[in-house]
């Protein structure tokens, strides 16, 4: 519970020893399985008239706290989130972390990946090498996905084997220090045809022109444009189908993001943000790039080291 004079953490005992002594000093800590009357209790104390609620709360939970509160409840939404989206520098420090080690993931993984792997082995094999070198854990289920499911923008990992002349996409992030990272790299096992490697090159080109079009006061649609439009102009606009990048940090989708109805997202210094155009070809197979950038105050700086060029094993 946040107040212009306090912060109260409002938890039970299960946690007291370790809030003890690790929460910063001028953070009050009260020990309860009533959680809300003595939010209550608080704020009556204080003599506060209004209370701000996010609305993704349940509709039981609302109701909880119009009991305890009636007409001084006021509907917010994202407050905590749209703070989050623009970083300090501890948090920039542990995202390039975080990046980097992803980063080394992918081309540790790029010597391991060969025809009659399933797709399963290749996420077990980077979640193991991730961990072992100083991930926390996965963001989210790890996306590899071959061949004719490489069309699949979040194809999870199944048990089929990769062949010779397939795409194969991985997608994937970790935390490291509590941050997050999210990469997608695409592969070539071999020559997977004319069509899938022209594919793989209008993908670049619209990445690379997303990349130009980023810096503080470009908003997420314009952004967003630069590259979707490249891509209509190829005849694969169809074949895009997913936003065009967001914010990562404690979670692995904050704001802002890049997308067709994101007008509204402006982007400032100090936001760290995925750019991942991709096209996916039902039946055949899909190439998606994503790197993650920290905006700075005249354009941005590209956190991701993993090659962004066609490789072909």
């Amino acid at each position: 519970m946040v107040t212009p004079n306090q912060v109260t953490l409002i938890t039970d005992a299960r946690y007291q020893e370790a809030l003890e002594q690790s929460l910063p000093k001028d953070v009050g800590l009260e020990i309860t399985r009533d959680y809300y009357q003595i939010a209550k209790r608080v704020l009556d104390d204080e003599a506060y008239r209004k209370v701000g609620f996010e609305t993704s709360v349940s509709y039981e939970l609302y109701r909880t706290l119009y009991q305890l509160f009636g007409d001084q409840l006021v509907p917010e939404n994202n407050i905590v989130e749209k703070q989050r989206e623009v970083k300090d520098a501890n948090e920039v420090s542990v995202l390039k972390k975080s990046t980097l080690l992803a980063s080394e993931g992918f081309s540790a993984l790029v010597n391991y990946v060969r025809v009659g792997l399933t797709e399963r082995q290749i996420s077990n094999w980077l979640n193991n090498w991730m961990l072992e070198n100083g991930a926390e854990k996965p963001s989210f289920d790890t996306i590899v996905a071959s061949g004719y499911r490489s069309a699949l923008p979040h194809g999870s990992a199944s048990n089929k084997k990769l062949q010779c002349g397939e795409v194969v996409t991985v997608d994937f992030g970790y935390y490291v220090d509590g941050y997050t990272s999210d990469i997608t790299r695409t592969i070539e096992l071999g020559d997977p045809g004319d069509e899938l490697k022209n594919v793989y090159n209008i993908v670049h080109e619209a990445q690379e022109r997303m990349f130009k079009t980023i810096k503080p006061g470009a908003d997420g649609q314009e952004v967003d444009a630069a590259g979707r439009d490249y891509i209509q102009q190829q005849g694969f606009g169809n074949y895009y189908n997913h936003g065009s990048g967001h914010g990562i940090g404690l979670d692995i989708h904050e704001g802002p993001n890049f997308g067709p109805r994101w007008k509204s997202n402006v982007v400032e210094e100090n936001n760290v943000m995925t750019v991942e155009p991709g096209i996916y070809l039902p039946g055949k197979g899909g190439v998606r790039i994503e790197d993650d950038l920290l905006i700075t105050k005249n354009g941005y700086e590209q956190i991701t080291t993993a090659d962004r060029d066609l490789i072909i094993l």
